[in-house]
């Protein structure tokens, strides 16, 4: 249809400026009809104005095609045999929808998607196509015959001195607060040790001698299962070699480092990890006091064992919570035992923190308290109390477990008056006493308990009933 337009027109051209898009008024059609004459032969003729107005109209259709051919191309615009604008009867897609589609937008082509549906971003090929393997060209240029059968590995380096310390020092003290020893052996399996394997019982040692004695007994149970896991025999026979030979070091932070140092030995012989030959290799060759003072210690311990049955393997004791309570409360009554003999509150202090259970200081002040009621004395009373203060001055014994013990001898008296039948009177002495020495507070003293009884109407109470808190 346009090429029709364009022939009509160059047949029957038409001044620019009377075509307009607006169709023009009567005296403006009279005008217009007056000024467009065609000449032939001399003679001048004018066009029908029917002929203008088809001529008008098809160029005004053909412009506006012309506009929107790239915007409305895939809308089925045409023409008509009139010259108007026929729409398709497909309705128009959304926006949402003409950015999704893949149709061409020139106009041109069967109007399917591009590359058959595999084109586009994020599209990976057609709709159900399998990729197979790839196949090596050897004869691309790039092509590596030596690298056909090649295994990709990470490869982790080997620690040197200064990173070995920084990655094995938290690995062994977070261990000391959980007591796993799968957990240390799986993380030290993880590392590239290399020639620092050797150092990890030394390091874990080191650690050990400046921590408490359930820490030490932790190690000895850790060197135990590393052994033939992470470590070999060998490791572990070096690390105790270097650890005599930098005793004159570990004694300037720890005083006892030759006797713990000893013990480890002891263990680790008694764990089968060190052989039983270890000793005898030092005899006659040791120049240092502090190692020889280690194998002595070491060499007694194994003696002591063979000859009187002493179990090495219980030689650092066990953890505060890992001790069964019928243990800590006869420990706790010779520690008590000990102090009313000697009257030392220091070495008292230094004996209940060596016991590493302040969850259980309250079985502590109950056992205190008992010992007041069932003395006979004014000496026990006054020395108790003292320790008390002491202990709830420094805080070893917090104020809750104070309180605890308290009101369990509280809750208790009843029974406890059976066997002494003064003991509310004595108590009610004591709580007094605390409370003026700042061991108790004014409510925890207000709840100390007495008994009254009835006194039988004897001379001289006027027939009356009396009660007598005693």
């Amino acid at each position: 249809m346009a090429t029709d337009c364009e022939a009509w027109l160059n047949a029957n051209p038409v001044e620019a400026g009377n075509l307009s898009d607006s169709f023009p008024s009567g005296d403006e059609d009279s005008t217009f009809t007056a000024n467009v004459n065609n000449e032939i032969n001399g003679n001048w003729i004018s066009a029908p104005t029917s002929t203008i107005h088809e001529a008008r109209l098809k160029a005004k259709v053909k412009r506006r095609l012309r506009k929107n051919s790239s915007r409305d191309s895939g809308r089925g615009d045409s023409l008509s045999d009139n010259g108007e604008a026929v729409r398709s009867v497909v309705p128009p897609t959304s926006p949402k929808g003409k950015l999704l589609n893949r149709r061409s937008r020139t106009g041109k082509g069967r109007g399917l998607p591009k590359k058959g549906g595999a084109g586009g971003k994020g599209v990976w090929g057609t709709p159900g196509e399998v990729y197979g393997e790839d196949e090596v060209d050897y004869k691309d240029p790039n092509y590596d015959a030596e690298q056909e059968n090649c295994v990709y590995e990470t490869v982790v380096l080997p620690l040197d001195e200064e990173a070995f310390e920084k990655t094995v020092t938290p690995i062994v003290q977070e261990y000391f607060e959980h007591g796993d020893a799968n957990e240390v052996a799986e993380l030290l399996a993880e590392l590239n040790l290399g020639s620092m394997r050797g150092d990890v019982p030394m390091l874990a040692v080191s650690l050990a001698l400046e921590a408490k004695a359930s820490h030490r007994e932790l190690t000895s149970r850790l060197l135990s299962e590393l052994c033939g896991r992470v470590l070999t025999a060998g490791d572990v026979q070096a690390s105790f070699h270097k650890l005599l030979k930098e005793l004159p070091d570990l004694v300037l932070d720890t005083p006892g480092a030759p006797q713990m140092l000893g013990q480890f030995i002891a263990r680790a012989v008694a764990d089968s990890i060190l052989p039983k030959t270890f000793l005898d290799g030092y005899k006659g060759r040791v120049d240092c006091e502090y190692a020889r003072a280690a194998l002595d210690r070491a060499a007694v311990l194994l003696r002591m064992s063979r000859w009187t049955g002493l179990r090495i393997d219980s030689l650092w004791g066990s953890g505060g919570g890992q001790r069964p309570v019928t243990q800590l409360i006869k420990e706790v009554n010779l520690l008590l035992k000990e102090y009313l003999l000697s009257g030392d509150t220091v070495e008292a202090e230094r004996c209940l923190r060596e016991l590493e259970v302040p969850h259980f200081h309250h079985e502590f002040v109950y056992e205190a308290v008992i010992m007041v009621l069932e003395s006979t004395g004014e000496r026990t009373l006054q020395m108790l109390l003292q320790l008390l203060k002491c202990l709830c001055s420094s805080t070893i014994i917090t104020v809750d477990q104070m309180r605890r013990g308290f009101e369990r001898v509280y809750l208790d008296m009843p029974d406890i008056s059976i066997d002494v039948p003064c003991a509310y009177s004595i108590l009610e002495q004591f709580v007094e006493q605390s409370f003026n020495a700042g061991v108790i507070d004014r409510k925890l003293r207000d709840l100390c308990p007495s008994r009254g009884r009835k006194r039988l109407i004897s001379e001289g109470d006027g027939g009356h009933l009396k009660l007598q808190n005693y």
